[in-house]
């Protein structure tokens, strides 16, 4: 009897388990992919930038400060991986909807209006973002969009 109550307490674990659903994210290699490739873009564009990555909440996974990246880069490519992440979309649509003139952009928690961040997405899901700050808004972008196609290869 009670290695049937055990069975049954067994199989009911194991139907349990496949009823959760299953999540992507950022690992280690995902992330030294997407920095290399992130890196690469920058040198061919002969830039100095600071690279930020970070998770769907948008905690710190991975920052790196170029050498000759002004300091002030190091809270603006946080800033605008944050935006990515919790947004879900490119810090640069926030940037656009200032230009045009929509000021309740700057009441928004976490909001940075400053083309630059990407978010990552899997299977339609943000699973985290990734940021580049140091030289014109459009090539920080050009650079996060490497980092994510390397991944995505």
């Amino acid at each position: 009897m009670v290695k049937l109550i055990a069975l049954i307490l067994l199989a009911a674990a194991v139907v349990s388990a496949a009823d959760l659903p299953t999540k992507k994210w950022l690992n280690l290699a995902a992330i030294k992919t997407m920095v290399a490739a992130a890196e690469a873009e920058a040198q061919k564009r002969n830039v100095q930038v600071t690279l930020c990555i970070v998770d769907e909440s948008g905690n710190l996974l991975f920052l790196q400060k170029a050498d000759g990246a002004g300091l002030n880069t190091i809270q603006f490519a946080q800033r605008k991986a944050r935006h990515a992440a919790l947004y879900g979309s490119p810090s640069a649509k926030a940037a656009a909807q200032l230009k045009d003139g929509d000021l309740q952009v700057l009441a928004f928690p976490d909001a940075f209006p400053n083309q630059g961040g990407l978010p990552i997405k899997a299977d339609g899901l943000t699973i985290g973002a990734i940021a580049a700050s140091g030289a014109p808004s459009e090539v920080d972008e050009a650079i996060a969009q490497a980092a994510i196609d390397a991944l995505m290869k």
